[in-house]
C-alpha cells in the first residue's frame, strides 16, 4: 500500500512539524492540540501556482496550512529558505533523472530524506490530486525571509512558489 502522506518532524527551523493527508496510510501522527495553533491559513494548489501567493507571520508564530489540490498533478508544499529550496530542488531533479519519478520512487516525505539529503530543516507535505493535506509550523525566530514551494521537478520553475516574511 502506497503511504499517502506520514509526518515530518525535523529539528531547526520549525520546532512543531505536523502533516496530515486524507486516506488511509501507514504510522502514527504526532498531534498537536488546537491550543496551540496560533492561526489557520488555506492554501490552494493548482498546477503550476499557489493561492495565496505569499504571506507574512510573526517569529514564534505557529501556523496549521490547509492545503488543497485542486490540480490533476501531485504537489508538494515545502518550506525553507532559499538555499535550502535549490538544494531540495536538485535532489528531486536527480532522483527524477536517476528513474525514480520524484516523489513516485520514495513514497513522498515519509523517510525525513528531503532535509537530510537536502542539507537542511524543511516543513514539507506531499498533496495527491484532489486531496486536502494539513502542515503545522512555527515560524522561526531568527529567520526573517523564506518561501514555500513545490519543488517536483518543473513546478518551481513553472510558478509554484512563493515569499513567506517572519516579521517580528
Amino acid at each position: 500500500m502506497r503511504k499517502s502522506l506520514v509526518p515530518i518532524l525535523m529539528i531547526g527551523l520549525m520546532p512543531t512539524v505536523v502533516a496530515f493527508a486524507g486516506g488511509k496510510h501507514d504510522g502514527g501522527h504526532q498531534a498537536t492540540s488546537d491550543a496551540t495553533v496560533d492561526r489557520t491559513i488555506r492554501f490552494e494548489a493548482g498546477d503550476m501556482w499557489f493561492v495565496p501567493g505569499s504571506l507574512d507571520v510573526a517569529p514564534g508564530e505557529t501556523v496549521r496550512f490547509e492545503i488543497q489540490n485542486s490540480g490533476d498533478l501531485e504537489h508538494e508544499f515545502v518550506i525553507g529558505d532559499v538555499e535550502a529550496q535549490e538544494a531540495h530542488r536538485q535532489m528531486m531533479r536527480d532522483m527524477a533523472a536517476g528513474g525514480h519519478g520524484g516523489h513516485g520512487g520514495h513514497g513522498s516525505h515519509d523517510s525525513g530524506q528531503h532535509g537530510e539529503a537536502a542539507g537542511a530543516d524543511m516543513a514539507a507535505v506531499t498533496i495527491a490530486p484532489g486531496k486536502t493535506a494539513s502542515l503545522v509550523w512555527t515560524a522561526p525566530e531568527n529567520v526573517r525571509d523564506l518561501e514555500f514551494a513545490c519543488n517536483i521537478p518543473g513546478h518551481y520553475e513553472a510558478g509554484m512558489s512563493g515569499d513567506i516574511d517572519v516579521e517580528g
